[in-house]
């Protein structure tokens, strides 16, 4: 597997991202449709995307950086086939070697359900793990998601 990353996405790639996305995020942050995928994407701002490709040329994860508030912010899909073997890790690594802060939200629970039924594993312990600190005090609260902020620093 190897990593390549992009700046623009092509119209192809986008499609194959809302899949990965509605397959492994929970069904509440799920998109109907690709225009409402594009118009997410179309409110990030400076994002610069990372893609694990395998030997068949598919995408098995995605990462992407932005900025919000003069912050960089980012997130990570991983294939539920390949999770567990070291690859969100990986990328972890790949976005911290061009960024010297990096800030997240992370669900910190198990109640949510994903669209083939099963349920969504909070991945807070993979960030502190990864050398990220929970900012408890700060927290995302609406109808689609329950999530506390995570921050790694250089």
């Amino acid at each position: 597997m190897k990593i390549i990353k992009e700046e623009v996405l092509s119209s192809e790639l986008k499609e194959s991202l809302l899949q990965l996305w509605n397959n492994e995020y929970p069904t509440s942050l799920n998109h109907e449709a690709i225009h409402d995928f594009d118009l997410y994407l179309k409110s990030l701002s400076n994002e610069k995307h990372y893609f694990l490709i395998d030997d068949e040329n598919k995408i098995k994860a995605w990462a992407f950086t932005f900025l919000r508030e003069n912050e960089v912010w980012f997130a990570i899909i991983i294939d539920s086939q390949i999770q567990g073997r070291g690859k969100g890790s990986l990328l972890i690594k790949e976005l911290k070697k061009s960024n010297d802060n990096l800030n997240g939200w992370v669900i910190d629970h198990e109640n949510e359900i994903k669209n083939n039924a099963t349920p969504y594993k909070s991945l807070l312990l993979f960030y502190v793990k990864n050398g990220f600190t929970v900012c408890s005090e700060i927290r995302m609260e609406n109808e689609k998601i329950s999530a506390v902020k995570i921050n790694w620093k250089r």
